[in-house]
């Protein structure tokens, strides 16, 4: 069938594809990416226009960059100027730590891209794999067969209703996820929701990764593009409301590192801020259940963390390569769709939940010792993650091994 121009069904426009996937940024574009590579008819749907900005501090973990290496993308991320991020520096207000991001796994730097450069070039890769992208596109509800088996989604642009039939449909749509609640995908394990963050871009000459740790706060730095630096601080929910009431919401973040971590709060004061302050004031901590007959979630709709550990985006690319391979057999094999979905969730809570853990531990702001232990844990829960993900196939269309 050809698929370029949508088939008209009176004044409702009908879509067919494989899979159709709600929502194009990084767990929806990467997901699309890899199903298009292995061939199959994917779909991708979004509310939003691209290039576009979104919610995030935008820092990719080292599972994230081996991820993006394996499929051929790192060195576009590096030729539209993201600065490469050699050193992480952490004080503690009592000491200072200085590493050098070590090579292993075949990545000995991090970066922090925008996330409108870093989802428009995962959309682009998505495209050139074979995936075709609708956006302005809002989903209503997921359509459903006799048997109750999810079967495509009812949606509408600006010209009118849209119909999309498919195999499957992947919810990839954020925390608020709209299929998510259409298919009624349970919460299967949860913690207290108790975190905030706001940041914003300051100019500046920013040399490396920083982390400041404060009285009940935990602030950084992510140089990212143009000399510029994503400048954030983590607190309990109350508190960032508290300074949100006080006076203007551009006001917050200067205000929170005047209190909670004031020497780095000082030392940031006299750069110039480029941007609106942004952010969360209540992060949860959850799963959902994965995936069901005809359904499955990918990257924030499914799973989401505080994000103290910067590990959104990691999440995202993990995921999306794990259910993509999952869709892959279902769609091969039918009757071992139900196995291969059951796998998906298995796999994704396994290496989830180890960073899952130690998140949760240090978004309730324990003393400087136990939170420079945590840290270790993390980077050691990252790097055996990170090593697990170097270990699988390269993608099919990836540019470079």
């Amino acid at each position: 069938m050809d698929h370029t121009r949508p088939a008209r069904t009176g004044t409702e426009r009908t879509w067919l594809a494989d899979v159709v996937v709600v929502g194009a940024r990084c767990a929806g574009a990467a997901t699309a990416m890899l199903l298009a590579d292995a061939g199959h008819d994917v779909l991708v749907v979004d509310r939003a226009s691209f290039p576009s900005d979104t919610v995030s501090t935008h820092v990719i973990a080292r599972t994230g960059m081996v991820q993006l290496k394996r499929w051929g993308l790192l060195d576009a991320l590096h030729d539209s100027g993201a600065p490469r991020l050699t050193t992480v520096e952490l004080d503690t207000g009592g000491d200072v730590i200085v590493r050098t991001i070590k090579d292993r796994h075949g990545v000995d730097h991090l970066l922090a891209p925008r996330r409108i450069v870093l989802d428009d070039l995962l959309l682009d890769a998505a495209r050139r794999a074979g995936a075709r992208i609708e956006t302005g596109v809002s989903v209503d509800r997921v359509l459903r067969d006799g048997g109750g088996r999810v079967v495509g989604l009812q949606a509408h642009d600006a010209r009118g209703g849209i119909r999309v039939g498919a195999r499957h449909v992947v919810g990839a749509d954020g925390l608020g996820s709209r299929v998510a609640r259409s298919v009624g995908a349970p919460l299967i394990l949860t913690r207290p929701t108790s975190g905030a963050a706001v940041y914003a871009y300051l100019a500046g000459d920013w040399s490396g990764v920083e982390y400041h740790v404060g009285a009940g706060a935990l602030a950084g730095v992510f140089p990212t593009h143009g000399g510029e630096a994503c400048v954030w601080i983590c607190t309990p929910e109350e508190v960032a409301r508290r300074h949100q009431r006080r006076g203007p919401r551009d006001a917050v973040l200067a205000g929170l590192l005047a209190e909670l971590t004031p020497s780095f709060g000082d030392r940031v004061s006299g750069a110039v801020q480029t941007s609106p302050v942004r952010g969360m004031l209540r992060m949860p901590n959850h799963f959902r259940q994965a995936a069901g007959p005809g359904w499955a979630l990918v990257g924030d709709a499914g799973y989401h963390r505080d994000a103290i550990t910067g590990h959104g985006i990691s999440d995202a690319f993990r995921d999306a390569e794990l259910l993509a391979a999952a869709l892959d057999q279902a769609l091969r094999n039918p009757a071992g769709e139900a196995g291969a979905l059951r796998a998906y969730g298995r796999n994704r809570d396994r290496l989830a939940r180890p960073i899952f853990d130690i998140t949760c531990e240090l978004a309730t702001f324990p003393e400087p010792e136990r939170f420079v232990e945590l840290q270790r844990q993390l980077a050691v829960a990252i790097d055996d993650q990170a090593g697990e993900l170097a270990a699988r196939p390269s993608r099919a269309g990836a540019a470079v091994a």
